[in-house]
């Protein structure tokens, strides 16, 4: 990765060697190198997505990869004559937040592996780098609770080993990069002998090749390769993601900066900090990382919220925005009624509130009927970010946040997010598809506790079968099952279970596969590329079939899949 970089080059990359064993790399390289990384993912995300082993067309390793790394180079390339220890730093904390679907968030730990192990450190030897690295790959690991040879950890554990033999042999830094490079690459042409569903797709793994278009980037940022203008996608405003909002109308300033302290804070400075935004204002976020300190806080005193950081170091990446002036355009309120809004009292705290990823008109409006606060647009092929996430639980009015993923890519996010909130409960139901949120928000007891109906929709989403029914977008074989581009696809929790060339034909011999005799409840919710008139004529044939179950027929509204389907 970047911070297995170094170089020969004098000309191109300035390097202060004392002697070969000895080169020495500065901040403004690793900068370089990061920013290098994500105009490679600029250049091959679509690839990646291509690589996903499932031929339906929700592939979004690649995007997930870029969209991490986007966030990561909006940051650094701000700064100026940093040090390895601030780039590294920014570079954990901006990929953290910004850390997008299972691959980002693993990436944004081997990012926040790298800013610990340089942490303190004004420039680097290729041995410190290599030790940082090594950091990266524990962090990595730590995050997925349950490893999975033949994925982006086995690709990243070769690149380690790599970079690490190359150290011992005192390489300079852009051999070492290159012996990384070429190990990971290695591992990465075997991962299909290491997963069978990736030999039978005759693919290598997706987030695999993300780490290897990384590291690519990393070595044409060093070596001074496409040191043209960043094209970043547009940052997003905090709220641009929740359909429903509501405004903290006594705390109206929200007020984000970060502190570059000299050292790390203790603690107990910590909490000292916290506990002097609680005096000033809500919706709290102190996030302490060795020299750094992340601070959100919704007050009316955004000044006092700035005084205190400046006691604490020097501040960037301030911002304060009047959320009732944002309110009001965005109602389109008249002076009038933004007053009449104002003089309302502020709402207590509710016990518990919802925040639910969804995808599709009809899903949203489900899932607002049956009490969810707020929705994330999300889902298949754009995950929330951490942040995302971080800022729709900050939005809920409740002591305890039920989150509802609705999607295993989305989980992981939803992890690192829940580990950064201290003023709320927050409680992750891992429903993996949008029939299972919705089956687990129907199941919730609002006279039972927290606890108790964490255990009860935990329950209910094992209960419940769920399919999709979408088209295939390449050739490929997967279990036996020889698939043709533009196949109509059946897929359950298990897998690809029918292909066919009819839509309807292919939903009923799903349903089919997941309905038994102990099946009561059968869910069809149709798609934006579905007509009422195709849903209606399936689901007379599916009450004909299976008279003993009640029916139910809904517009989901969701693009790529015809149909989704439960059955309880």
């Amino acid at each position: 990765m970047a911070f297995l970089c170094g170089g020969s080059a004098e000309e191109r990359c300035r390097l202060d060697m004392t002697s070969k064993q000895e080169a020495i790399i500065s901040g403004e390289q690793i900068k370089n190198m990061l920013l290098g990384a994500y105009k490679s993912f600029e250049k091959n995300y679509q690839y990646i997505n291509d690589l996903n082993v499932f031929p339906v067309p929700d592939g979004d390793t690649g995007t997930n990869m870029m969209h991490t790394m986007a966030a990561v180079a909006r940051e650094i390339s701000q700064l100026q004559n940093a040090t390895v220890s601030e780039v590294g730093t920014m570079a954990a904390r901006s990929a953290i937040m910004g850390a997008r679907g299972n691959s980002g968030v693993i990436l944004s730990q081997l990012l926040r592996g790298l800013g610990k192990g340089l942490a303190g450190k004004k420039r680097a030897t290729s041995n410190e780098v290599g030790k940082a690295f090594q950091f990266g790959i524990l962090y990595a690991y730590r995050a997925v609770s349950k490893p999975v040879e033949g994925t982006i950890l086995t690709v990243a554990r070769a690149i380690a080993k790599g970079a690490y033999h190359a150290v011992r042999q005192g390489e300079d830094f852009e051999d070492v990069l290159c012996e990384a490079l070429e190990s990971g690459k290695k591992e990465l042409a075997r991962t299909p002998e290491l997963l069978p569903a990736l030999k039978a797709a005759g693919v290598v793994d997706a987030g695999g090749q993300g780490l290897i278009v990384f590291l690519e980037g990393c070595l044409a940022g060093f070596r001074g390769e496409d040191a043209g203008e960043l094209h970043l996608p547009p940052s997003k405003p905090s709220f641009a993601n929740f359909i429903e909002m509501e405004v903290d109308l006594e705390n109206p300033y929200c007020t984000e900066f970060i502190v570059m302290t000299k050292e790390e804070i203790s603690m107990e400075e910590e909490q000292k900090f916290k506990d002097f935004l609680m005096g000033i204002g809500d919706s709290i976020v102190v996030v302490a990382d060795e020299d750094i300190i992340k601070v959100h806080v919704h007050t009316n005193h955004p000044g006092k919220a700035i005084e205190k950081g400046l006691t604490y170091g020097e501040l960037t990446n301030m911002k304060i925005d009047n959320m009732r002036e944002e309110h009001r355009e965005r109602l389109n309120l008249t002076q009038a009624e933004a007053q009449a809004e104002e003089s309302k009292p502020e709402e207590p705290r509710k016990d518990f509130g919802f925040v639910a990823v969804s995808i599709g008109q009809g899903m949203n409006d489900i899932f607002r009927e049956l009490g969810v606060d707020y929705l994330i647009e999300g889902g298949q092929t754009m995950n929330p970010s951490t942040e995302d996430m971080l800022n729709a639980i900050e939005q809920v009015n409740a002591e305890t946040v039920f989150i509802l993923p609705n999607n295993k890519n989305i989980i992981l996010a939803a992890t690192q997010a829940q580990s950064l909130v201290e003023d709320k409960n927050v409680v992750i139901i891992p429903t993996t598809t949008v029939p299972q949120g919705i089956s687990a928000i129907i199941g919730f007891d609002p006279e039972a506790d927290a606890e108790e109906n964490e255990d009860n929709m935990k329950d209910i989403i094992e209960c419940v079968k769920t399919g999709e029914v979408t088209y295939a977008v390449r050739d490929t074989s997967i279990n036996g099952i020889t698939i043709k581009v533009d196949d109509i696809m059946g897929i359950d929790d298990d897998g690809i279970k029918k292909v066919g060339q009819d839509v309807e034909k292919v939903t009923l011999e799903l349903l089919e596969e997941m309905v038994d005799e102990d099946s009561e409840l059968i869910s069809i919710y149709y798609g934006e590329d579905t007509t009422k008139e195709q849903a209606e004529a399936l689901l007379e044939k599916v009450e004909e079939t299976y008279g003993d179950c009640d029916v139910q027929l809904e517009y989901g509204g969701q693009p790529i899949y015809y149909f989704l389907l439960s059955v309880e």
